[in-house]
């Protein structure tokens, strides 16, 4: 989907593409077509309306003209509150479309190096062992991650600071919030972590994982007192209001530089979701914890976003090259989607002698694409759109309201920077004046 948009996008821009495609030569664990989008796993796009994170960014795409959503939202279906499509056609369409562009030349062939000029990498999470190791070379191996596992990830401001503290362990830098656990609180705790139904992967997913990534779950089956000596040890963690050290505690780690986010240290886990927001919630200050990023556990090739590049896509020591979609550490189609749109966009403009552009901060896409290139690289793992993305909006109001208008303000920020930056060619200039 990243790669339909940006081929798109760039070409609509006015510029010449050449898209390559190695399906159907080659295909992956997962593809079993040769289509453009492919909805491989769910076939929903996310939650509507205007409370909704992804709302505002599916609000944002329609108003950019993307192709994903004008797809989309022929080709839906009926499921409640959220968007989804009917798998065949909606990929379909987007191949139609891009297939048939006059400025876009579809080349079906695997790529193992990349080409010269300026170039969009749009590979997704199961990139080709050969372009995943020429990329390596270029960047570095340590900053090109396979995770199997991830941990979930909590708004800061549905965290309970009657109960949780901040301190590091042994007085060392107070970087951390901690959850503190009794005894019985842990007892709990495992009850529900060792009932908790666990995510049943496609055939094509790994299930091998490393020691220092090992989900809870898996940490709970070795044993009762396991995780107290891993991710929950509570040695050097006193709680301030006791002078003592608790039973077990749960780490948070900051996602991003304003404490918006917060993700569970050491708690990797392949639970379904609906177990997560459980085993969350019995953690003793995160009974109303509210998850934007859920754990997951499958193979994904993704790169140390904040270590590499520009909120405009752009790999920061080699300009001329973008990426977007789950390499560049995003999760969601239509997250991917975006981020393809927004590297199409700027890889045009770049063609055409013009400086990249960025969405507004308030927007949900400016949100993740700043998100990318500012969070804690420590263990960067893939993010998708929430609203700890955007400033919140201050004052009196419920949680709901407070939404919806963050949801206006957004969008109306995104139209007038479409406007200002985004502009369509003339319609009468029929010529392409750049290539990517």
């Amino acid at each position: 989907m990243a790669g339909s948009e940006a081929a798109l996008a760039a070409a609509q821009s006015g510029v010449k593409v050449r898209l390559y495609e190695m399906r159907p030569h080659k295909m992956t664990p997962a593809h079993r077509t040769e289509g453009f989008a492919e909805l491989v796993c769910s076939n929903s796009l996310g939650g509507e309306g205007p409370s909704n994170a992804k709302g505002l960014l599916q609000a944002e795409m329609r108003a950019a003209g993307s192709v994903v959503m004008r797809a989309a939202d022929l080709h839906r279906i009926p499921a409640g509150g959220a968007l989804a499509v009917e798998r065949e056609g909606f990929s379909a369409f987007i191949t139609q479309a891009v297939s048939s562009h006059p400025y876009i030349e579809v080349v079906r062939e695997e790529i193992t190096e990349i080409p010269q000029g300026i170039v969009v990498i749009a590979t997704g999470p199961l990139t080709s062992d050969a372009l995943a190791a020429r990329l390596q070379s270029l960047i570095g191996e340590e900053f090109l991650g396979f995770y199997d596992a991830a941990a979930p990830v909590v708004l800061g401001e549905s965290i309970n600071l009657d109960i949780v503290y901040r301190a590091g362990r042994y007085g060392q830098s107070a970087d951390y919030l901690n959850c503190p656990l009794t005894e019985e609180e842990y007892a709990r705790f495992y009850e529900v972590l060792t009932q908790a139904r666990k995510h049943t992967p496609h055939d094509w997913e790994h299930l091998e994982f490393f020691e220092g990534c090992m989900p809870i779950e898996e940490m709970a089956r070795r044993g009762y007192q396991t995780p107290l000596f891993g991710p929950m040890k509570p040695v050097g963690l006193p709680d301030p209001r006791t002078g003592q050290e608790p039973f077990a505690v749960v780490q948070l780690r900051a996602e991003d530089r304003e404490g918006r986010m917060w993700s569970l240290v050491g708690f990797q886990t392949g639970l379904k979701w609906g177990d997560q927001k459980l085993l969350v919630q019995s953690i003793p200050g995160l009974e109303h914890a509210e998850i934007v990023r859920y754990g997951v556990m499958h193979r994904n090739t993704y790169l140390n976003a904040p270590r590499l590049l520009l909120p405009t896509m752009q790999f920061r020591e080699y300009p001329h090259l973008f990426v977007c979609g789950v390499l560049a550490g995003v999760e969601g189609y239509l997250d991917s989607a975006a981020t393809g749109w927004l590297a199409g966009v700027n890889a045009a403009r770049l063609a055409l002698g013009m400086e990249p552009t960025l969405p507004p901060e308030t927007s949900m896409l400016g949100g993740l694409v700043r998100y990318l290139a500012t969070a804690n690289p420590q263990g960067f793992q893939p993010m998708n759109a929430n609203w700890g993305l955007v400033p919140p909006i201050k004052g009196k109001g419920s949680k709901t309201e407070k939404r919806v208008q963050m949801y206006h303000r957004g969008l109306q920020a995104f139209v007038g920077w479409l406007e200002a930056f985004v502009s369509p060619r003339s319609k009468q200039d029929k010529h392409p004046t750049g290539s990517l």
